[in-house]
């Protein structure tokens, strides 16, 4: 099966879930948990200029597979533990 046809048939059942993608800051300090900062550029409201505005994620890594650097595409679940409400879709780029 296309794994694009496949993640478009799991959405529909599931329904619209977020994807959003970040960086690995935290792999290794927690047991199948990584923490993932996402930028995102914002305007200011009275002078209209962009400044980046981080957000860190809590996301289940069942696989322990990312370390600190790498690129990763998270998608929103039902939560997990008291943070996690993220989990590891695929590692897009690896730390050099």
């Amino acid at each position: 099966m296309d794994s694009n046809m496949e993640t478009t048939q799991t959405q529909t059942q599931r329904g619209r879930r977020k994807v959003k993608i970040g960086k690995v800051v935290s792999a290794k300090k927690m047991d199948k948990t990584i923490i993932v900062a996402v930028e995102r550029q914002v305007a200011h409201p009275l002078y209209k200029k962009y400044f980046k505005k981080t957000t860190k994620f809590m996301a289940h890594d069942a696989e322990n597979t990312c370390s600190e650097g790498d690129t990763v595409r998270i998608m929103e679940t039902r939560p997990l533990s008291a943070h996690k409400r993220w989990r590891l879709v695929e590692v897009l780029e690896r730390a050099k």
